[in-house]
């Protein structure tokens, strides 16, 4: 019996012996959220994993038009988890999307992507497997508020942490709010969210994600962070996903909301997701050396590739109007593109916690949770094969701290795209890293700056801004 067969045998047989009355599929869109469509347990059986459920793909963003709307999802067996977020005993399957007249898988799915990258690191006898461990930053708010009309426009975020309620009547206000910029590791009462955060910890461990640690986070107004343990490319990019469904939850459940926003609160930390990221062969690691912070030469070249890349890659992997507001100096954002060993001023960091060849990675600080992880995972691993195959010299280190260094010393350092427009233009101008082995094909990439474009950048530009009303109301 394949492992295939095994696991959809194992997946029925817990079906009945749990007694489960639901299968849940989820399934992702262009810009990166889960959708998913709920199947009576009697409508399900071996032949489901086959035969799949069809959906209408004109109603998803970025993908079908409606002349063109048939579309299958089909769910992998190896993505089974019980969901504890669901009344009636219920599984879940993450599902990859097909089209239903040649059964092949749809060029847009983005799980279809990252697969496609994996196989194209296989082909290149470089690795066999690509290690990711992101960590999502992300803000708990006790209420927020937002609305956006012709002739109005507001939003409105609270946090019972939030140094901006130092002054509140709160019947009583105990006092401990966070200081701007001094959330990191505070313990209890300042670091409200303690409980919550371990409850989040527990429902992962449930579902199977393997945590490492929790802690407060830099901002005030409720910054946190968990750590995953690092897995391969697709599994990392599957376990982001349920990572953020089950955070959401269980701060739903408790009355409270979260948001993967990288900027929602002005003059504080933004929220990224520094991705680790290390390359193996027969269970051996690539990337520990000789060289500068115990780094092979592979794993320098890994380097540049993603140095020389990063305008374009910043496309997927910082894929928001709002990123950008995250990426400005003075806020611990990783603004100029250096790699550096310890030093969390430059965009590439080395760790250097543990001198483990197997620990050895490379840490790109750029990305944020707000977008795609299989396109983003793909296209980190596109930009460095990139550097390996070409050699790309990611140039000598910066290990001075880059955010006390003059205007005159910075000159020569590049510096990440300021926005989202700067950053379409450049994958624009720089993608045929992206599309060896058609990993991401031509239509993808125009796609996926046409929705960026219409969809999010232009709409962004054409809008008043309540702060233009505070510079120019009276002009």
């Amino acid at each position: 019996m394949s492992d295939r067969s095994s696991q959809i045998e194992n997946i029925l047989s817990f079906a009945k012996d749990n007694h489960i009355e639901f299968v849940d599929l989820k399934f992702m869109d262009f810009p990166g959220q889960w959708q998913h469509v709920t199947i009576p347990i009697q409508e399900f059986d071996a032949k489901s994993f086959d035969n799949g459920f069809g959906f209408d793909g004109s109603s998803l963003r970025g993908w079908k038009r409606i002349n063109e709307s048939d579309m299958l999802i089909l769910p992998d067996p190896a993505t089974m988890f019980v969901d504890p977020f669901v009344k009636a005993p219920t599984i879940s399957l993450i599902c990859d999307v097909y089209e239903p007249a040649t059964r092949e898988k749809y060029s847009r799915c983005p799980r279809y992507i990252a697969n496609k990258a994996v196989d194209f690191l296989k082909s290149t006898g470089i690795a066999d497997t690509a290690y990711y461990g992101p960590e999502a930053e992300f803000f708990v708010f006790d209420d927020v508020r937002f609305e956006v009309g012709n002739n109005f426009s507001y939003f409105e975020v609270d946090s019972i942490e939030g140094r901006w309620n130092s002054g509140r009547q709160e019947n009583p206000n105990l006092g401990y709010k966070t200081r701007y910029k001094e959330g990191y590791f505070p313990v209890p009462p300042t670091d409200m969210l303690m409980d919550l955060r371990n409850e989040m910890v527990q429902n992962l461990i449930n579902v199977g994600i393997e945590v490492e640690a929790q802690h407060h986070e830099v901002a005030s107004g409720g910054q946190c962070e968990i750590d995953m343990k690092f897995k391969p490319l697709l599994k990392a990019a599957d376990q982001l996903l349920l990572f953020k469904y089950v955070v959401k939850n269980t701060a739903t459940k408790n009355n409270k909301t979260v948001t993967y926003m990288p900027k929602p609160i002005y003059g504080d930390n933004g929220s990224g997701m520094h991705v680790h990221v290390s390359l193996w062969k027969n269970n051996e690691p690539l990337f520990a050396g000789n060289g500068y912070a115990g780094l092979s030469e592979m794993a320098l070249y890994f380097i540049g590739g993603l140095l020389k890349h990063a305008p374009s890659l910043l496309a997927f992997t910082n894929p928001t109007t709002n990123s950008y507001k995250r990426l400005v100096p003075g806020f611990e954002a990783p603004v100029n593109l250096a790699y550096s060993q310890r030093n969390r001023s430059a965009s590439i960091r080395i760790p250097m916690y543990n001198m483990s060849p197997k620990a050895k990675r490379v840490e790109f600080r750029c990305p944020d949770p707000s977008g795609n992880p299989y396109l983003g995972f793909a296209a980190i691993l596109m930009a460095g094969l990139d550097g390996i195959m070409n050699r790309i010299d990611p140039g000598d280190p910066l290990d001075k701290d880059i955010y006390d260094m003059s205007p005159e010393e910075l000159k020569d350092v590049p510096s990440t795209p300021p926005s989202l427009e700067a950053a379409l233009q450049a994958l624009a101008e720089d993608h045929d890293y992206l599309t060896r082995g058609d990993v991401f094909t031509s239509d993808v990439i125009e796609t996926w700056i046409n929705y960026k474009m219409d969809r999010e950048v232009k709409p962004m530009a054409l809008r008043p801004h309540p702060y233009e009303y505070d510079m120019y109301y009276d002009c």
